[in-house]
Formats: C-alpha cells, sequence, structure tokens
C-alpha cells in the first residue's frame, strides 16, 4: 500500500499507574507542572501544553498515545489504518480510536503541530573569556523541560510495529538494529524519533523523553532527581542513533522518563538515510554501562502460579 497521509505530532499519552500520589512527586520532581483533578493528573511541561494524562490503576500500563493530524489528512489517515488492520472503537471522546496490532490504544484526530518546524537551538557553546562558565549549586535553577521528546514502546514484533505504523500513520523509518530496536519520524519536520520499538516478550511502556536546553540541563537534571530520591536509572551519555545527550530517570513502577538535549531533526521532505546497525553501534555513543533494569520490561513480568 502507497502511503502519503501522515501524523504530524503526538499530542499527548496517557499512562496507567498504581498510585498518583508517587506520580505526583515524581513528576514535579522532574520538572513538570502536576494538575491534580479527581481522577487524574496533568502533566505539563514549560510550553504550557498537556502532555500526558496520569491514570490511577492496579498497575503501570499505557492508557493510550494520542496523535495530532492536518484536517485534510484526516479521512485518508482513517482509510490506511484501516487497510493496516487496525481494529477500531467507538470511544465518547473525539478523533479515531484504534488498537495496533500488540492491542496499544491508538487515537488520531486533528490538531495543533507540537513538534517543532525546525531543530531547537542548543545552547551548549563555551563561555568566553573572563567570564565564569557555572553557577553553583545553590544558585542551580530547575530544569524543566520544554516538551516531550519521544515515546518508546516495548512490542515483541519491532518489525510489524514499525510497519503498522508507516502504513497506518505515514511514520517513516529513522534508524533501526536488527529487529531489536527501531525507531520512526513523521514527515512534516519531527526529531529523529517521534515513537520507538524495542523487542520483548509482551507490549510495555519503556520510557517518555523530555527535550530540555543542552547537555548540561541534562545533568542538573539526573542531580535533581537524585537528590529527590530518583536516582536509579542510566547516564549521563549519549546516543548514536538520534545523536541526543541523555540521562533516563527509574519512576517508581520500572519505566523510565528521559531527559533529552540535541536530537537530530529531519525536515518536512527530507529523504534521511535510513540505516540498519549492529546491536554495538545502535545504544550509546558514551557513557556509564547499561543497567539490567534498563531492557526490563516489567508489564512482561507475570507472578509464579500458585
Amino acid at each position: 500500500m502507497s502511503v502519503s497521509h501522515g501524523v504530524h505530532s503526538i499530542d499527548h499519552y496517557a499512562l496507567n499507574v498504581p498510585s498518583l500520589d508517587e506520580a505526583s512527586q515524581f513528576f514535579e520532581s522532574f520538572g513538570l507542572d502536576v494538575q491534580r483533578e479527581p481522577h487524574q493528573l496533568l502533566l505539563r511541561a514549560a510550553d504550557g501544553h498537556v502532555w500526558a494524562r496520569i491514570l490511577p490503576a492496579d498497575a503501570k500500563s499505557l492508557a493510550y498515545l494520542s496523535f495530532n493530524c492536518y484536517e485534510q489528512d484526516y479521512a485518508a489517515l482513517r482509510q490506511q489504518i484501516e487497510a493496516a488492520g487496525g481494529r477500531f472503537e467507538q470511544r465518547v471522546e473525539t478523533g479515531i480510536w484504534f488498537r495496533d496490532p500488540d492491542g496499544n490504544l491508538l487515537q488520531v484526530k486533528v490538531g495543533d503541530k507540537t513538534m517543532p518546524d525546525q531543530k531547537a537551538a542548543c545552547t551548549t557553546g563555551g563561555n568566553p573569556p573572563n567570564s565564569r562558565g557555572a553557577c553553583t549549586r545553590d544558585a542551580l535553577a530547575q530544569v524543566r523541560p520544554r516538551r516531550l521528546s519521544h515515546v518508546l514502546l516495548f512490542t515483541p514484533d519491532v518489525l510489524g510495529a514499525l510497519s503498522f505504523y508507516e502504513q497506518a500513520l505515514g511514520l517513516k523509518l529513522s534508524d533501526k538494529s536488527l529487529d531489536i530496536i527501531a525507531f520512526s519520524h513523521a514527515p512534516h519536520g519531527c526529531d529523529h524519533h517521534l515513537v520507538a520499538f524495542a523487542k520483548s516478550s509482551a507490549k510495555g511502556w519503556h520510557h517518555a523523553a523530555w527535550e530540555v536546553d543542552n547537555v548540561n540541563e541534562v545533568g542538573a537534571g539526573a542531580s535533581q532527581m537524585a537528590d529527590a530520591g530518583h536516582a536509579k536509572g542510566w547516564g549521563t551519555g549519549r546516543h548514536c542513533l538520534g545523536s541526543n545527550y541523555f540521562h533516563y530517570v527509574q519512576d517508581p513502577w520500572g519505566s523510565f522518563c528521559e531527559y533529552s538535549a540535541d536530537m537530530d531533526y529531519i525536515s518536512e521532505g527530507v529523504e534521511w538515510p535510513a540505516g540498519d546497525y549492529s546491536p554495538q553501534n545502535s545504544l550509546y555513543l558514551w557513557g556509564p554501562d547499561v543497567p539490567d533494569n534498563f531492557i526490563s520490561n516489567t508489564e512482561a513480568i507475570t507472578p509464579a502460579p500458585a
């Protein structure tokens, strides 16, 4: 099937978690604005957009993932979703609701483009002579991410998920490593990855990544979270695919939030030279060794039978 229409952005994600109180403390410490409502938390970044809804549940899982598209693409996207095998659902909320092959609930609706139209300036230049390059710790401002960058989902079939999201939503392959991990971007001007997929024995939520201004804020964010009692994670380092600086912080439910800066950007109309890289060349350029908990899908862990 020839695909000529695509979503342009993630609008928000909704995450089920066992404790809204724990979630509020974690995300506020991360630097997000947390608005408590009767049965959910709303998460805003520095740009003021509601990027996430945190919902109460018995266990952590993705409730749904919402995408925005242009009005002129909406009808064609519905046809693409149907042709790709998406299973439609009726919901009271606006938009097209359907399940991907793993059973994840997705929404497509007409909405504003939340992906930037060009790569953001990254303030990593050195300080000029005769001036201090850093402040003291007591003068360090709280790191506040400016927007959501991307999400990563666990899936038993990385290549199958990649194909479905391409055929249904118009996402394009950026880079991948065999059938282990794959990164995809939206065609209307997008970061190197909007949605990524990592291999696991089951579906699951791995992380949401949040853009900060530079690598200094990535490192400061790591210290900020450690001071708040969230030292477990991975980083600080730099990825190979996507090129971004990163630090991942493990949340109370075994998934992660990432501080991310200076990711590669793919402009509208540009054909990115997608590659297939060996595992050792696909994850990080420099940084600490990958901890075992980083690749563990807690949603795939089932209790032993009684």
